[in-house]
């Protein structure tokens, strides 16, 4: 297993996830607004700012990785499994939370599922799926998104623009039209 700094550093990201998911679900009554967005819980505070730190450390590792030329099978593989867990684990929790619907949480664990089998079956045939640009998209988006709910939509709430429930939106569009996507580049996959 190779153990270098990117390696650790996505791998210091998936630990961080059960830590947010306690921080989210754990329930203080003090709240707290940041930038005239709407009050939030303390609780929920620190999760989206644990949120922030391990996105951070996705573009890092992955920097990393390329610069330095640290790009390994594992750190492939771990990678987006842990991009994937951290935005799951957020989105399933914010429905709990009843921060947003479930149909858009569907879709987007829907397209994941769905994405990863088409890549297994490329890499039966010896090919290997690289992801584009609408995928990309669809990543930012939903880190912005998550981002600003769990922030309360800061300063947009002051001039009431839901720009928080309008990337949510954008973000799940997006997941629908990359995962389409993925499927129309690959159709030659299931010959």
């Amino acid at each position: 297993m190779n153990m270098n700094l990117p390696n650790r550093i996505t791998l210091f990201r998936v630990i961080l996830i059960p830590v947010f998911v306690f921080l989210l679900l754990f329930n203080i009554d003090t709240t707290v607004t940041i930038a005239y967005g709407n009050p939030i819980k303390y609780n929920v505070f620190l999760a989206a700012l644990l949120f922030i730190f391990a996105s951070i450390t996705d573009f890092i590792d992955g920097y990393i990785a390329r610069k330095y030329n640290l790009i390994t099978n594992m750190g492939k593989f771990l990678d987006p499994l842990a991009d994937k867990l951290l935005v799951g684990s957020a989105f399933i929790v914010m429905v709990e939370l009843g921060l947003i619907p479930s149909w858009m949480v569907v879709c987007v664990i829907a397209r994941e599922f769905a994405v990863t089998g088409l890549r297994l079956l490329a890499v039966e045939q010896g090919e290997v799926i690289a992801a584009g640009l609408l995928g990309k998209l669809k990543t930012i988006t939903q880190l912005v998104a998550i981002i600003l709910i769990l922030l309360g939509n800061p300063i947009f709430s002051y001039w009431q623009i839901p720009l928080d429930k309008i990337v949510l939106w954008i973000s799940t569009i997006l997941t629908i039209a990359s995962g389409l996507e993925y499927f129309k580049n690959s159709l030659h996959v299931f010959k």
